[in-house]
């Protein structure tokens, strides 16, 4: 699959979107950085996906309280109420990409290193709930 520069920019937003908000949660909240993942995040995932996708996936009818969290957290976040805003935007991040899980999972288990730790026998079954598997234990 060919990405075009648009796409290759925005997965380099996205990637540095979540490497603020790793780094503003590894120190303490600071709302600046995590304020900063945020826009980089939003915007990534828009150039990847394209405006008129991205809009559609944030307002489907069954995603509404997931992106009212997401959105909630995030002004929160820009409000210096830092921690406040990422439990909030935590929540509505599992509601609205929660579904996205057992992909990622399936695909991180294909990888050579990682796809052994998450097989070892007391990581796969909680491994498993998260990613909502439904597969019986062997």
């Amino acid at each position: 699959m060919w990405l075009s520069d648009a796409q290759k920019i925005g997965v380099a937003l996205t990637t540095f979107g979540t490497l603020f908000m790793f780094l503003g949660i590894m120190l303490f909240f600071d709302a600046a950085l995590l304020a900063l993942g945020n826009m980089l995040f939003l915007s990534g995932l828009t150039l990847i996906i394209g405006p008129q996708k991205t809009f559609y996936f944030f307002a489907r009818k069954q995603k509404l309280r997931g992106t009212a969290c997401f959105i909630g957290g995030i002004l929160l976040v820009f409000m210096k109420y830092a921690f406040i805003g990422m439990i909030v935007e935590i929540f509505g991040f599992l509601n609205l990409f929660g579904d996205f899980f057992p992909v990622v999972v399936t695909f991180l288990r294909q990888l050579p290193f990682i796809g052994n730790l998450l097989s070892l026998p007391y990581i796969r079954p909680i491994v498993d709930r998260i990613a909502g598997s439904r597969t019986s234990a062997v």
